[in-house]
């Protein structure tokens, strides 16, 4: 029996790594036989630079970058040698957790850091890039990153327009002569799963702006000087991402990394299954176990079970999901792909208990030796 392991990290809890070994243990308790491949499992947001650090044999990097209110901020990356690949999280540098309530201000938050992380991976040997954009304090279009990797923004005096939203609007034209001559070289896939187009009532600004501190007196302006800018950078790279799905992700990171990275904008879980190579391992797989925190019917919109379970369906493997919970709307997993799924919890306890490590890990062996000894 070959069962391919692929759960995400029951957060607070246990990693990705962490679940999908003490389903490994569960299995062998009943099928010592088994063979078993655990793969780390993410879906591109927050812990995806983590579960492949740890899954796929990866280093951490520390680096201390410019934070968005440009103070330095502590923040890392993922380097995995083998591929010259960095996974890189651009809430690490320019993320809303980096910044208190009272502090938010979109004029000014720049994602300058996310272009430091970039180019010092670029300088280790980095040539493939996964980048992913979710939790951004940001609104500045991304030209922040771009001034950390040599492009001037100018503005009708010949003067540079300074970082943040407020120079968007200014910008007249860009100056590329400077740009880092390593980025020619780099090949960026950027996890996204936003649809959201850069301007309009559906862009970045008014559907993310409101938690990044945009007020209703700011969301018109800005939204005009993000289609200005768009306008602007047309021009110059001759290409138009304005309208493109994903496009107004991280308050405009995804535009700029489309207009001026080349990068490819992909589903999350989609990007990060490729990265993993599940699909090989699956391809002559008798059983496939996911899982994650607690299963329930947003799972089965999309989530990473369900990516491991529709992955499984090309080559009709069976797909079982344990999870700590499970709600009564979760049946709709049924239906996206996943064959049964499982709680793990053994008895009363309480969420504090039940999300203790050792407690997580020993519930979660305990409940896969039980279903794989009916298998």
């Amino acid at each position: 029996m070959k069962v391919v392991v692929a759960v995400d990290s029951f957060k607070g809890s246990l990693s990705s790594m962490d679940a999908g070994f003490a389903v490994r243990d569960g299995i062998l308790r009943a099928r010592p036989d088994a063979e078993i491949i655990v793969k780390p499992l993410a879906d591109g947001g927050e812990g995806t630079t983590d579960a492949l650090i740890e899954g796929m044999g990866g280093e951490r990097i520390s680096i201390t970058v410019t934070g968005p209110l440009g103070k330095p901020v502590d923040a890392y990356y993922g380097y995995l040698k083998e591929t010259d690949t960095a996974i890189i999280e651009m809430a690490s540098a320019a993320g809303i957790v980096l910044v208190p309530n009272g502090e938010k201000n979109p004029l000014t938050a720049t994602t300058f850091g996310v272009g430091e992380m970039i180019k010092d991976a670029a300088e280790r040997g980095c040539r493939n890039f996964i980048i992913g954009l979710g939790g951004s304090v940001t609104n500045d279009g991304g030209i922040g990153m771009l001034q950390a990797l040599g492009y001037t923004f100018l503005d009708k005096n010949f003067q540079e327009t300074g970082q943040g939203a407020q120079a968007l609007g200014k910008i007249t034209s860009i100056k590329t002569d400077n740009v880092y001559s390593k980025l020619k070289e780099c090949h960026f896939q950027v996890a996204c799963d936003v649809t959201n187009p850069l301007c309009g009532k559906n862009g970045a600004t008014y559907i993310y702006g409101p938690q990044k501190g945009v007020s209703g007196a700011m969301l018109d302006r800005l939204d005009a000087d993000m289609s200005h800018f768009a306008a602007i950078t047309s021009m110059v790279m001759g290409n138009d991402f304005l309208e493109t799905e994903g496009a107004g992700a991280a308050g405009g990171l995804g535009f700029a990394l489309l207009s001026y990275l080349n990068a490819r904008l992909i589903p999350g879980i989609e990007l990060i299954l490729d990265a993993v190579r599940l699909q090989d391992a699956l391809k002559d797989a008798d059983i496939a176990v996911t899982g994650e925190g607690r299963l329930d019917h947003q799972t089965a919109m999309g989530k990473a079970p369900v990516g491991v379970a529709r992955l499984a369906k090309r080559y009709n493997v069976k797909v079982l999901a344990f999870a700590g919970g499970v709600t009564k709307d979760a049946r709709a997993c049924n239906k996206a792909g996943i064959d049964a799924f499982f709680p793990i919890v053994r008895g009363i306890t309480t969420l504090e208990e039940a999300m203790e490590p050792e407690n997580a890990r020993a519930n979660m062996t305990d409940t896969v030796e039980q279903v794989f000894r009916i298998i």
